[in-house]
């Protein structure tokens, strides 16, 4: 069984220490949940980059901000990398 771990990282985050961790508590392939806070004016943004799969959304307290949740089946830590890139480029996405 897999251990989920949480991170904070920004573009410019060391990518090569994300990938170790991965590799230490993932065996791949895994199914790899991200999660990321969205602007709320930016969901649709971060969902169009991954139109065959299905998310989970839950606002916030005041509607400004969503939690946008994707259950995927990843092959490895290259993978879930170039995910976190993929949305690195959307203005004001946090990912967890």
């Amino acid at each position: 069984m897999s251990v989920r771990l949480f991170y904070f990282y920004t573009m410019e985050s060391d990518w090569s220490s994300l990938r170790e961790k991965l590799d230490e508590h993932y065996a791949w392939p895994s199914l790899y949940t991200f999660k990321f806070i969205v602007p709320a004016h930016r969901v649709e943004d971060v969902k169009k980059l991954f139109p065959l799969h299905e998310s989970t959304e839950k606002k916030s307290n005041k509607g400004n901000y969503v939690s946008v949740t994707f259950n995927m089946m990843m092959p490895g830590s290259d993978e879930v990398i170039a995910v976190y890139m993929q949305v690195s480029v959307i203005e004001g996405v946090i990912a967890l």
